[in-house]
């Protein structure tokens, strides 16, 4: 019944705009991310205080750049048990020749400093490398740059790591490597330098197979996973004691020092909202020093695509095997609890899946598998209608509406009645229009009175078959079930008597000639169903009990029987209550039957 065809064609499209993902399903995606991280509860980060060259550090020291002896001075009198990280690079040197006094200083704290990728290097290389494990290329998979821009006093340092970030396609910060490539040497991030340093860990170590980056570890400390270019995705949900630069300081800290003053950084968008530079890598540190692991499983794409086809071909079965109201409050349960999944994964395992484009996908499904619905059955009904809106009373068309099934495509075997009613002494009444010469006024006549026998059959629940000339077909008990065919039929031919006596009377005050009818009604088995073509077909009865109806029309029509008006065959005889009063007429032979019919005439 519905066009399954074109709402599957859309299940494949969808499926394929997501193996294809383009810019914008993949912004889809991410956006879905970062909705996620809304769902997290803020978090003070204890071990992290953000120091912010701001406005008042301009105020309180004057013109930026300091000099470097003024960041000796602030290492000298802060508390010995913090890590202090300088996102800033001294790469040149100082303008007052004070690097020895900040070289110094570093001396007696731990530092970590930062370094920043560029087209050509300056500076050694990494002081620490990475331990190789696995049997994979690293250059094939971390990102690369030509060189690296390094400190002036990166030796005095305790740590020296790369500043660096992967912006999403949208210029979205969203993730971190923790390891990169520069001028052919593998540099770790700031942010794992400074867990290196905090932990006390000697060395570090990055596992790669063919696929990629899958890990990166300090010292005896559990891995981290990492994307296969060795990305992490960073947490924005931590929130950090901030600290005007020159203001006291707390001790055991991780003491991240940047530039806040409007002119001299500019921001960078992330998830949360813009952020600057040394904020970003407060929370990429937060995200590596705390162990937040959050992930992007592996099989997440086959998964979301599963989803898709899982979810679309469920929602497909509900709407076309259950009510409406049922469908849409069972779709709306399927793709709620699909979303509490997704969220359900991310709060309790930090997991990245994307149940928006499935649940998006399964609903465009749901729409168009719905208005296909709505679409296929008014057409349907408007078939129904078309075919049975003359034949049917309003009440019976409507049934047929409300229930299609009833009509059964093709053809069954039932018992049903049927009528057939003719005028008798035609000739007269078209010899009399004839001499009027007014052909029109034929046509009239006929119609005027089949629409008044027409009246009574439908109103007795039968169906009109078709009309041939003068004649009426017409069938109970299909399309609509009628347990008393044989009753109705019988009651429609005795009302078809009474109206025809009426309309004499009429006619014959206009002058027309006596008009009569003969009426035959049968009972028995038939074929009854929808007959023809794929392109044109009808609902329409075939049988030998039809054939008898019609034989018994025409010898009620027949001058020797003109005193019978309505004949009925034995088989409808023996269904009719005992009200009915049956005169036995005797025994005939019809066309093509070789016993004897008995018929009879009813009466009321």
């Amino acid at each position: 019944m519905y066009n399954w065809k074109v709402v599957l064609l859309t299940i494949i499209l969808l499926v394929t705009v997501r193996v294809q993902d383009p810019k914008l399903v993949e912004q889809f995606r991410l956006n879905y991310f970062d909705s996620l991280q809304s769902y997290q509860e803020p978090i003070k980060a204890d071990n992290i205080v953000i120091v912010d060259i701001d406005e008042s550090a301009l105020n309180r020291y004057g013109q930026f750049p300091f000099s470097r002896d003024l960041y000796a001075n602030w290492l000298n009198s802060s508390p010995e048990n913090n890590a202090y990280v300088f996102n800033m690079g001294f790469t040149e040197k100082d303008r007052f020749g004070k690097d020895s006094d900040l070289a110094a200083a570093m001396g007696t704290r731990d530092v970590i400093l930062s370094s920043f990728v560029s087209n050509k290097s300056q500076g050694d290389k990494p002081p620490r490398g990475f331990g190789k494990l696995g049997k994979g290329d690293p250059s094939d998979w971390l990102y690369s740059y030509n060189g690296m821009r390094t400190s002036v006093v990166a030796q005095y340092a305790d740590g020296v790591g790369a500043v660096t970030v992967a912006p999403s396609v949208d210029g979205i910060v969203r993730e971190a490597p923790l390891a990169i490539l520069a001028n052919q040497h593998l540099w770790p991030s700031v942010a794992l330098e400074i867990l290196r340093v905090w932990e006390f860990q000697p060395n570090l170590a990055i596992k790669i197979k063919e696929a990629g980056v899958e890990w990166v570890r300090m010292g005896t400390l559990p891995p981290m996973y990492t994307t296969p270019n060795s990305n992490v995705q960073i947490a924005y949900w931590n929130e950090y004691e901030r600290i005007s630069f020159g203001d006291p300081l707390p001790d055991e800290k991780i003491i991240i020092l940047g530039l806040s003053a409007g002119g001299l950084v500019n921001p960078v968008a992330t998830p949360t909202g813009s952020m600057l530079p040394h904020d970003i890598q407060a929370h990429l540190i937060s995200t590596v020093v705390n162990g937040i692991q959050i992930q992007r499983p592996w099989y997440a794409d086959q998964l979301e695509l599963l989803l898709i086809i899982g979810l679309s071909l469920m929602i497909l079965l509900i709407v076309y095997q259950t009510p409406t109201y049922v469908s849409a409050i069972a779709t709306l349960c399927t793709l709620g609890g699909t979303m509490w999944s997704g969220y359900h994964f991310w709060m309790t395992e930090l997991l990245l899946i994307d149940v928006l484009f499935p649940t998006v996908a399964a609903f465009i499904v749901f729409t168009h598998a719905t208005f296909n619905r709505f679409y296929v059955t008014y057409k349907l009904k408007e078939l129904i209608k078309g075919q049975f809106g003359t034949y049917l009373s309003p009440d019976m068309v409507y049934m047929l509406q409300k229930d299609p099934s009833l009509l059964a495509l093709g053809g069954e075997r039932k018992e049903m009645s049927f009528l057939f009613m003719d005028i008798c002494g035609f000739t007269p009444i078209s010899e009399y229009y004839k001499n009027k010469d007014d052909p029109e006024g034929l046509v009239e006549l006929v119609n005027e009175f089949l629409d008044a026998m027409t009246k009574i059959i439908l109103n007795n629940g039968g169906t009109i078959d078709k009309y041939m000339g003068d004649c009426i077909m017409a069938f109970w008990n299909a399309p609509i079930p009628c347990e008393n065919h044989a009753e109705m039929a019988v009651k429609s031919a005795l009302e078809i008597e009474e109206k025809t006596i009426e309309l004499k009377e009429i006619y014959s005050a206009r002058g027309l000639p006596d008009i009569n009818v003969g009426t035959g009604v049968n009972t028995g088995d038939c074929i009854v169903g929808n007959m023809g073509s794929e392109s044109r077909f009808d609902y329409s009865v075939i049988g030998d009990a039809v054939n008898l109806a019609a034989r018994l029309e025409a010898t009620a029509a027949r001058h020797e029987y003109v005193e019978y008006k309505t004949i009925i065959s034995s088989f409808t005889r023996d269904q009719l209550p005992e009200s009915y009063i049956c005169e036995d007429i005797g025994n005939i032979k019809v066309k093509g039957k070789d016993e004897l019919i008995t018929i009879y005439s009813p009466k009321l």
